[in-house]
């Protein structure tokens, strides 16, 4: 099946940064499970929000991947976020995360503060789905 995606980002709502206003996308979608940091031993690992960010990152990647997709097929991603400020005191580092990982095509995104993960040592968690 030929996907098609077109990221929209209308002038009137300002140039984004990081993320498009909206994605248009046909094909197959897949739905991908939040990801935390957690290790093959299912362990949260990384001492900080950038850490834990690019091993949710990476989580997330796997398993898009794994059901036949690339980074660029992201069509919305939403990050969890224990502590608003300290994620956003390191968002340059995370952004050249993102884009060492995923690339510079942004889907639709959202950050949300959150009082806690699952797993209480979880800083971030990335949850998301594409259309392959």
């Amino acid at each position: 099946m030929l996907t098609r995606m077109e990221r929209i980002n209308p002038p009137e709502l300002g140039r984004p940064s990081g993320f498009s206003h909206a994605v248009a996308a046909s094909g197959r979608f897949v739905f991908l499970a939040g990801q935390t940091a957690l290790n093959e031993e299912n362990r949260i690992v990384g001492d900080g929000v950038v850490e834990q960010f690019e091993r949710a990152l990476s989580n997330l990647l796997t398993a898009l991947r794994a059901a036949g997709g690339e980074p660029s097929d992201l069509c919305s991603v939403t990050i969890y976020i224990v502590d608003m400020d300290d994620y956003k005191a390191h968002a340059r580092e995370i952004g050249a995360v993102w884009k060492r990982l995923a690339g510079s095509e942004y889907p639709a995104m959202a950050g949300i503060g959150v009082s806690r993960l699952w797993d209480v040592e979880a800083l971030v968690e990335v949850q998301g789905f594409a259309v392959v």
